[in-house]
Protein backbone atom coordinates (compact mmCIF):
# COMPACT_ATOMS: atom_id res chain seq x y z
CA UNK A 1 0.00 0.00 0.00
CA UNK A 2 1.68 3.24 -0.94
CA UNK A 3 0.35 5.49 1.78
CA UNK A 4 -0.93 4.22 5.41
CA UNK A 5 -3.96 6.05 7.02
CA UNK A 6 -5.02 6.26 10.31
CA UNK A 7 -8.17 8.58 10.02
CA UNK A 8 -11.01 7.56 7.75
CA UNK A 9 -13.64 10.06 6.74
CA UNK A 10 -16.88 9.30 5.28
CA UNK A 11 -20.15 11.02 4.38
CA UNK A 12 -23.00 10.16 5.43
CA UNK A 13 -25.91 10.52 2.99
CA UNK A 14 -26.10 8.31 -0.11
CA UNK A 15 -22.63 7.30 0.78
CA UNK A 16 -23.29 4.69 4.11
CA UNK A 17 -27.03 5.84 4.52
CA UNK A 18 -28.94 5.06 1.86
CA UNK A 19 -30.54 8.28 1.76
CA UNK A 20 -32.88 7.87 -1.45
CA UNK A 21 -34.58 4.91 -0.19
CA UNK A 22 -35.32 6.41 3.01
CA UNK A 23 -36.49 9.36 1.48
CA UNK A 24 -38.88 7.92 -0.28
CA UNK A 25 -40.55 5.78 2.16
CA UNK A 26 -40.36 8.79 4.48
CA UNK A 27 -42.47 10.88 1.50
CA UNK A 28 -44.90 8.09 0.96
CA UNK A 29 -45.47 7.40 4.41
CA UNK A 30 -46.14 11.77 4.77
CA UNK A 31 -48.11 11.58 1.63
CA UNK A 32 -50.47 8.76 2.99
CA UNK A 33 -50.40 10.88 6.55
CA UNK A 34 -51.53 14.05 5.29
CA UNK A 35 -53.92 12.56 3.22
CA UNK A 36 -52.63 14.60 -0.13
CA UNK A 37 -54.60 13.09 -2.14
CA UNK A 38 -57.74 14.63 -0.85
CA UNK A 39 -56.20 17.77 -1.80
CA UNK A 40 -56.07 16.53 -5.14
CA UNK A 41 -52.62 15.01 -5.31
CA UNK A 42 -53.41 11.51 -6.75
CA UNK A 43 -49.81 10.17 -8.27
CA UNK A 44 -47.33 9.83 -5.51
CA UNK A 45 -44.82 9.21 -7.80
CA UNK A 46 -45.70 12.55 -9.21
CA UNK A 47 -45.47 14.32 -6.10
CA UNK A 48 -41.72 12.70 -4.68
CA UNK A 49 -40.13 13.26 -8.27
CA UNK A 50 -41.83 17.28 -8.09
CA UNK A 51 -40.57 17.35 -4.36
CA UNK A 52 -36.73 15.63 -5.21
CA UNK A 53 -36.46 18.12 -8.03
CA UNK A 54 -37.12 21.43 -5.43
CA UNK A 55 -35.53 19.93 -2.79
CA UNK A 56 -32.11 19.21 -5.01
CA UNK A 57 -32.36 22.57 -5.89
CA UNK A 58 -32.94 24.75 -2.77
CA UNK A 59 -30.04 22.09 -0.91
CA UNK A 60 -27.70 23.87 -3.55
CA UNK A 61 -28.88 27.38 -2.80
CA UNK A 62 -28.33 26.21 0.80
CA UNK A 63 -24.93 25.41 0.23
CA UNK A 64 -23.64 28.46 -1.34
CA UNK A 65 -25.70 31.03 1.60
CA UNK A 66 -28.99 32.12 -0.45
CA UNK A 67 -31.17 30.48 1.70
CA UNK A 68 -31.59 29.77 5.32
CA UNK A 69 -32.17 26.11 6.87
CA UNK A 70 -36.11 26.12 8.00
CA UNK A 71 -36.22 28.32 4.28
CA UNK A 72 -34.74 25.05 2.92
CA UNK A 73 -37.21 22.60 4.93
CA UNK A 74 -40.46 24.34 4.28
CA UNK A 75 -40.32 25.99 0.53
CA UNK A 76 -39.22 22.25 -0.86
CA UNK A 77 -42.81 21.57 -0.08
CA UNK A 78 -44.24 24.60 -0.64
CA UNK A 79 -42.78 24.72 -4.36
CA UNK A 80 -43.89 21.33 -4.73
CA UNK A 81 -47.50 21.84 -3.94
CA UNK A 82 -47.49 24.82 -5.95
CA UNK A 83 -46.63 22.24 -8.86
CA UNK A 84 -49.92 20.93 -8.13
CA UNK A 85 -51.78 24.39 -8.10
CA UNK A 86 -51.96 24.48 -4.21
CA UNK A 87 -50.53 27.35 -2.76
CA UNK A 88 -51.15 26.29 1.18
CA UNK A 89 -48.07 27.48 3.47
CA UNK A 90 -49.80 25.89 6.43
CA UNK A 91 -49.79 22.44 4.39
CA UNK A 92 -46.20 23.16 3.60
CA UNK A 93 -45.19 23.15 7.33
CA UNK A 94 -47.13 20.89 7.88
CA UNK A 95 -45.70 18.25 5.48
CA UNK A 96 -42.15 19.76 6.25
CA UNK A 97 -42.69 18.84 10.12
CA UNK A 98 -43.64 15.22 9.62
CA UNK A 99 -40.86 14.69 6.80
CA UNK A 100 -38.57 16.06 9.28
CA UNK A 101 -40.02 13.82 12.64
CA UNK A 102 -39.87 10.23 10.15
CA UNK A 103 -37.26 10.79 7.88
CA UNK A 104 -34.31 10.47 10.51
CA UNK A 105 -35.82 6.90 12.04
CA UNK A 106 -35.44 5.08 8.96
CA UNK A 107 -32.68 2.57 9.23
CA UNK A 108 -31.66 1.53 5.56
CA UNK A 109 -28.09 1.28 4.65
CA UNK A 110 -26.44 1.33 1.35
CA UNK A 111 -25.05 -2.15 0.36
CA UNK A 112 -22.05 -3.08 2.15
CA UNK A 113 -22.24 -0.54 4.75
CA UNK A 114 -21.58 -2.21 7.80
CA UNK A 115 -19.73 -5.00 6.43
CA UNK A 116 -16.88 -2.24 5.90
CA UNK A 117 -17.57 0.22 8.87
CA UNK A 118 -16.62 -3.10 10.86
CA UNK A 119 -13.85 -4.14 8.81
CA UNK A 120 -12.18 -0.88 8.83
CA UNK A 121 -12.52 -0.94 12.88
CA UNK A 122 -11.11 -4.06 13.37
CA UNK A 123 -7.80 -2.38 11.17
CA UNK A 124 -7.61 -0.33 13.58
CA UNK A 125 -8.23 2.83 11.57
CA UNK A 126 -10.08 5.65 13.43
CA UNK A 127 -13.22 6.73 11.51
CA UNK A 128 -14.83 9.98 11.59
CA UNK A 129 -17.98 12.01 9.67
CA UNK A 130 -18.24 14.81 7.30
CA UNK A 131 -21.77 15.83 6.96
CA UNK A 132 -23.80 19.11 5.63
CA UNK A 133 -26.64 17.53 7.27
CA UNK A 134 -28.29 19.34 10.69
CA UNK A 135 -26.45 17.93 13.92
CA UNK A 136 -29.66 16.23 15.46
CA UNK A 137 -30.99 15.02 12.09
CA UNK A 138 -27.99 13.17 11.33
CA UNK A 139 -26.94 12.29 15.02
CA UNK A 140 -30.80 10.56 15.18
CA UNK A 141 -30.21 8.79 12.03
CA UNK A 142 -27.08 7.12 12.94
CA UNK A 143 -28.62 5.94 16.03
CA UNK A 144 -31.19 4.38 14.33
CA UNK A 145 -29.35 2.78 11.69
CA UNK A 146 -27.00 1.28 14.89
CA UNK A 147 -23.90 2.72 13.35
CA UNK A 148 -23.04 5.68 15.70
CA UNK A 149 -20.47 3.19 18.06
CA UNK A 150 -18.34 3.19 14.59
CA UNK A 151 -17.57 7.07 14.51
CA UNK A 152 -15.15 8.91 17.39
CA UNK A 153 -16.05 12.87 15.44
CA UNK A 154 -19.34 14.05 13.31
CA UNK A 155 -18.80 17.02 11.84
CA UNK A 156 -21.53 18.36 10.60
CA UNK A 157 -22.01 22.06 8.63
CA UNK A 158 -24.01 23.03 11.78
CA UNK A 159 -21.20 22.87 14.13
CA UNK A 160 -18.48 23.93 11.47
CA UNK A 161 -20.36 27.00 10.44
CA UNK A 162 -19.10 25.85 7.16
CA UNK A 163 -20.16 23.56 4.46
CA UNK A 164 -18.83 20.96 1.94
CA UNK A 165 -17.04 21.21 -0.23
CA UNK A 166 -15.55 24.81 1.26
CA UNK A 167 -12.11 23.91 2.85
CA UNK A 168 -13.35 25.31 6.34
CA UNK A 169 -15.17 22.38 7.32
CA UNK A 170 -12.45 19.65 6.10
CA UNK A 171 -9.90 21.61 8.30
CA UNK A 172 -12.52 22.18 11.29
CA UNK A 173 -12.71 17.88 10.86
CA UNK A 174 -8.85 17.62 10.93
CA UNK A 175 -8.68 19.80 13.83
CA UNK A 176 -11.65 18.30 15.68
CA UNK A 177 -10.30 14.68 15.13
CA UNK A 178 -6.78 15.41 15.85
CA UNK A 179 -5.40 14.14 12.28
CA UNK A 180 -3.41 15.55 9.71
CA UNK A 181 -4.00 15.59 6.18
CA UNK A 182 -1.63 13.36 5.10
CA UNK A 183 -2.57 11.02 7.75
CA UNK A 184 -6.41 10.93 6.52
CA UNK A 185 -8.88 10.28 3.41
CA UNK A 186 -12.51 11.24 3.04
CA UNK A 187 -14.92 8.71 1.29
CA UNK A 188 -18.15 9.89 -0.38
CA UNK A 189 -20.67 9.66 -3.39
CA UNK A 190 -20.88 13.56 -4.35
CA UNK A 191 -17.89 14.79 -6.66
CA UNK A 192 -18.17 18.08 -6.52
CA UNK A 193 -18.69 18.15 -2.49
CA UNK A 194 -16.85 15.59 -0.95
CA UNK A 195 -14.11 14.60 -3.50
CA UNK A 196 -12.78 17.79 -5.02
CA UNK A 197 -13.58 19.14 -1.36
CA UNK A 198 -10.96 16.73 0.41
CA UNK A 199 -8.60 17.33 -2.83
CA UNK A 200 -8.57 21.38 -2.98
CA UNK A 201 -7.90 20.86 1.30
CA UNK A 202 -5.17 18.81 0.62
CA UNK A 203 -7.00 14.96 1.93
CA UNK A 204 -7.04 11.91 -0.15
CA UNK A 205 -10.02 11.04 -1.35
CA UNK A 206 -12.30 7.69 -2.58
CA UNK A 207 -15.12 8.17 -4.79
CA UNK A 208 -17.98 6.18 -4.25
CA UNK A 209 -18.87 5.90 -7.95
CA UNK A 210 -21.99 2.73 -7.85
CA UNK A 211 -23.54 4.55 -10.73
CA UNK A 212 -20.10 4.57 -12.67
CA UNK A 213 -21.26 7.90 -13.63
CA UNK A 214 -18.45 9.36 -16.44
CA UNK A 215 -15.79 12.39 -15.40
CA UNK A 216 -12.97 13.69 -15.73
CA UNK A 217 -11.31 13.95 -12.58
CA UNK A 218 -9.07 11.86 -10.83
CA UNK A 219 -9.34 11.30 -7.46
CA UNK A 220 -7.04 8.90 -5.37
CA UNK A 221 -9.13 5.49 -5.84
CA UNK A 222 -12.85 5.31 -6.92
CA UNK A 223 -15.21 2.51 -6.14
CA UNK A 224 -18.45 1.72 -7.22
CA UNK A 225 -19.33 -0.69 -4.54
CA UNK A 226 -18.13 0.00 -0.55
CA UNK A 227 -16.71 -3.70 -0.27
CA UNK A 228 -13.88 -2.68 -2.87
CA UNK A 229 -12.86 -0.39 0.52
CA UNK A 230 -11.54 -3.41 1.64
CA UNK A 231 -8.47 -3.53 -0.87
CA UNK A 232 -7.75 -0.08 0.24
CA UNK A 233 -8.16 -0.82 3.98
Amino acid sequence: MPKQYKHLFFDLDHTLWDFDANSAHTLLQVYEECRLADYGITDFDAFATAYNIHNEYLWARFRNGFLKRDELRWKRFFLTLLDFKIGDSNLAHELSSAYLEILPNQKRLTPHATEILEHCKTQGYTMHLITNGFESTQRQKLQYAGIAHYFTELITSEKSQSMKPQAAIFNYALQAAGATAEESIMIGDALEIDILGAFYAGIDQVYYNPARTPHRHKPTYEVASLSELMEIF
